[in-house]
C-alpha cells in the first residue's frame, strides 16, 4: 500500500494524477525496490524539478563510471555522515549494506569511515570526499595527486567530486525540509 503521508515538513503534495512517464518511473521503483523512495515523492509536487533531480542522480549514481556503484554509495554515506543527514544516512546506508553484503561496512561509514576496513584506494576517495564536505576551498593539486597515486583517473576524480557535491546539496535540502526516509530502509540488508 502506498504511503500517503507527506515525506517532508512542507505541505507540497504530489501532482495528482502523475504524468504517465513519472507514473511509469514510480512503478519501476515500486517493482525493483518495493517502495517509492520518499525523496522522489518529495520532488513530485513539481515534475520538472523531479525530472531534473532524477536526471542528475541517475547520471551520477547509475551511469558508467570508473567508480563502482558501491563506491559512489560509499561517498554518499560519508558525505551524509559528516552533514548528519538522517534521510541519506538511512537510505544510502541501506544501499551500502546491500551492495557490499557487509552490514559492518555500512555501519562504519555511517558512524566514522576512518574505522572501516577499506583498501588504500577507497580510503583516498573517501578522504577526498570528506575534505570536499568540510573544507573544499583547501583542496590543492596534491590532494588530486593523492587520488591519481592510487589509480584514479582525472575523469574518476571528476566523478568523485560530483557525487560528493551532489550529496552535499541533497543533504542540505533533506535536512532543511525534514525529509523522512522510508521505513523499509531501516531493516534492509541487516
Amino acid at each position: 500500500m502506498a504511503d500517503t503521508a507527506l515525506p517532508t515538513a512542507l505541505n507540497l503534495p504530489m501532482v495528482d494524477p502523475l504524468p504517465a512517464p513519472t507514473q511509469k518511473y514510480f512503478d519501476v521503483c515500486q517493482e525493483k525496490l518495493g517502495m517509492i523512495p520518499n525523496v522522489l515523492r518529495a520532488y513530485a509536487f513539481d515534475i520538472e524539478k523531479l525530472d531534473a533531480f532524477t536526471g542528475v542522480y541517475n547520471n551520477l549514481m547509475l551511469a558508467p563510471s570508473g567508480l563502482s556503484k558501491l563506491e559512489r554509495e560509499m561517498i554518499a554515506v560519508v558525505v551524509s555522515s559528516i552533514n548528519k543527514c538522517f534521510y541519506c544516512l538511512v537510505a544510502h546506508g541501506a544501499a551500502v549494506r546491500a551492495m557490499s553484503g557487509d552490514p559492518k561496512l555500512g555501519e562504519a561509514l555511517v558512524m566514522n569511515y576512518r574505522v572501516a576496513d577499506l583498501d588504500t584506494r577507497q580510503r583516498a576517495m573517501l578522504d577526498f570526499a570528506a575534505q570536499m564536505t568540510t573544507a573544499s576551498a583547501t583542496i590543492e593539486e596534491q590532494d588530486r595527486d593523492a587520488l591519481r597515486h592510487v589509480g584514479f583517473t582525472d575523469q574518476d576524480i571528476w566523478d568523485i567530486a560530483n557525487v560528493a557535491g551532489f550529496f552535499n546539496m541533497t543533504n542540505r535540502v533533506a535536512s532543511a525540509t525534514a525529509m523522512q526516509p522510508n521505513d523499509d530502509y531501516h531493516a534492509q540488508a541487516r
